[in-house]
């Protein structure tokens, strides 16, 4: 059985999903609502499997799958989210996830993905692969799709209102090279400032518009 940490924003829901993990064997070494938080547990509780939400209080889970991907952290991403939008799906399989589980799935579809994603096997949960084949054969469709891994962690942080110093400190870079890069970013969007970057953000729901 795998080593599974939490990251849910919604109490009810760690604590529900804590004890169907425990019922099925697994351990459950921590939990967070918080992505910041959750990484720093991550870099030492050394869990098998990652449980992640994507909507977390206003931040994004891909933000956390991102700096994962950044870091190389052996852990194995399962996303579990309502969002059946097929760009989340693909960014975060972009990202490295190894599963994606719509909420609302049999309790023996989420058991699956973690069993095979702590093999190192990729599963989709029921409906999830046409949702990201959705979005791989229609790349054009979506701008955000041009982006390296570095870039759409950048623009997450940016439409979430971090300043350049805390996103430089988040990606190791200095205030004035995040600047910089947050400019070319931009341009490489179409897009003239913050507010038109996170109204292209929430139209290819990169992020939900009541984050």
């Amino acid at each position: 059985m795998s080593r599974v940490y939490l990251v849910e924003d919604h109490q009810i829901m760690r604590d529900g999903l804590r004890a169907l993990l425990e019922a099925r064997g697994h351990t459950v070494v921590g939990e967070s609502a918080d992505p910041t938080e959750a990484l720093a547990d991550l870099l030492h509780l050394d869990p098998e499997v990652l449980l992640l939400d994507l909507s977390l209080a206003g931040r994004s889970g891909l933000e956390l799958q991102a700096e994962l991907q950044r870091r190389h952290l052996p852990v194995r991403t399962v996303v579990l989210t309502m969002s059946a939008q097929p760009h989340q799906v693909a960014e975060a399989l972009r990202l490295g996830a190894s599963a994606y589980v719509l909420k609302g799935s049999p309790a023996s579809e989420l058991m699956q993905a973690i069993e095979l994603a702590a093999k190192g096997k990729k599963f989709l949960g029921t409906n999830v692969a046409d949702l990201a084949l959705e979005a791989f054969t229609q790349p054009d469709a979506d701008p955000l799709s041009q982006l390296s891994p570095r870039e759409r962690q950048t623009i997450l942080m940016v439409v979430q209102g971090k300043s350049s110093a805390a996103i430089g400190a988040t990606l190791h870079l200095s205030p004035k090279t995040v600047a910089t890069y947050r400019c070319r970013l931009m341009k490489k969007l179409g897009v003239s400032d913050v507010p038109g970057l996170v109204r292209l953000a929430v139209r290819h729901k990169l992020i939900d518009a009541d984050s």
